[in-house]
């Protein structure tokens, strides 16, 4: 179809753009990035062709190729999955150590978004359908906790359910003595750790889906092709499913954007509970500037939330029949 075909080229285009940024990072900012790398990589034996290898990719005065030189050795790197090694993590390979990161906060962040969204659309619809009623008293509470920002939640809850009354582990993704395997004595760790900071992001993020959906299911069941359906008769039901088809559009656009930033994690979040996710590696790589795992760090971001927007495009065709039209 035209529609996505022109939405993927304006995709790739987006993308060769995210890499040009990316390759110019370290180069626009203050400082010597090749010096401040080799002063932390005090267990390995610097070279000169280690120097020169970082000076190539980080732009710095010694490399013997010029910019495009450098430009095209990053996009051979970036295509063949080479980022360096990071400083902060022991010198390991920088997909390495982002691929023993992203499991994680896919698995919390992931799975707390989805539900969140599910939640709080369904709740949506029904405060909107049963306006007038008591439902409309939650939306004080939805307003606090949409306002409330995502750290505030995270201590409350450390402090109420892990401190004082013991009901979940307050930190970390599992006991750090156990032993990581496919067994339901671990799996079972990893579930009861996660429960907090997922409770934290399911009632923060629900909150704004609620209202926003609300809001828009009480305009569109003004609009005349919902009268006349009501008016003809057709089952309750059948009414609301036209209308939150309709509704649910603006939403499908935001959750698209919550999906892709998904793999840069609730940062506040695994921060305070000391989750291994990749939004606690990236502020690490902040504070230990890790720039070869930065580069890395924010390429996947920037690819997911491309990926995320492509797929609601798919989406909106599904959903829309004038996108259909115009294609």
């Amino acid at each position: 179809m035209r529609v996505i075909a022109r939405r993927i080229g304006f995709y790739i285009l987006t993308a060769i753009a995210a890499v040009t940024v990316d390759f110019f990072i370290p180069r626009v900012m203050p400082g010597d990035p090749v010096n401040a790398v080799l002063a932390k990589m005090q267990s390995v034996i610097v070279t000169k062709a280690t120097r020169q290898a970082l000076e190539l990719q980080f732009g710095g005065a010694g490399t013997p190729v010029g910019l495009w030189g450098q430009y095209t050795h990053f996009w051979w790197a970036v295509l063949h999955g080479n980022f360096g090694v990071s400083t902060s993590n022991g010198e390991q390979p920088v997909t390495t150590v982002i691929r023993s990161a992203l499991p994680w906060t896919l698995g919390l962040v992931g799975t707390a978004t989805v539900l969140s969204f599910l939640l709080g659309t369904l709740l949506g619809v029904l405060i909107a359908w049963r306006r007038g009623t008591w439902l409309d008293s939650l939306l004080p509470a939805t307003t606090f906790f949409q306002a409330a920002p995502y750290f505030f939640l995270a201590f409350l809850a450390i402090d109420l359910l892990a401190t004082k009354l013991g009901w979940f582990p307050g930190s970390r993704a599992y006991n750090q003595l156990d032993f990581p395997g496919f067994n339901w004595a671990y799996i079972s760790d990893v579930l009861d750790h996660a429960v907090l900071p997922a409770l934290t992001i399911v009632v923060a993020s629900a909150a704004g889906w609620i209202l926003g959906m609300r809001n828009v299911m009480i305009t569109t069941m003004d609009e005349d092709y919902v009268l006349i359906a009501q008016a003809k008769g057709l089952a309750k039901r059948r009414v609301v499913w036209y209308a939150a088809r309709n509704a649910i559009l603006p939403s499908v656009s935001s959750f698209s954007l919550a999906i892709g930033f998904i793999v840069s994690g609730a940062l506040l979040t695994e921060y305070v509970f000391s989750y291994p996710g990749l939004g606690f590696l990236m502020l690490t790589a902040v504070q230990e500037s890790d720039f070869q795992l930065l580069q890395g760090i924010f390429l996947i971001i920037t690819l997911a939330v491309l990926a995320a927007n492509l797929a609601a495009d798919f989406v909106y065709v599904f959903l829309d029949p004038r996108v259909r039209q115009e294609a």
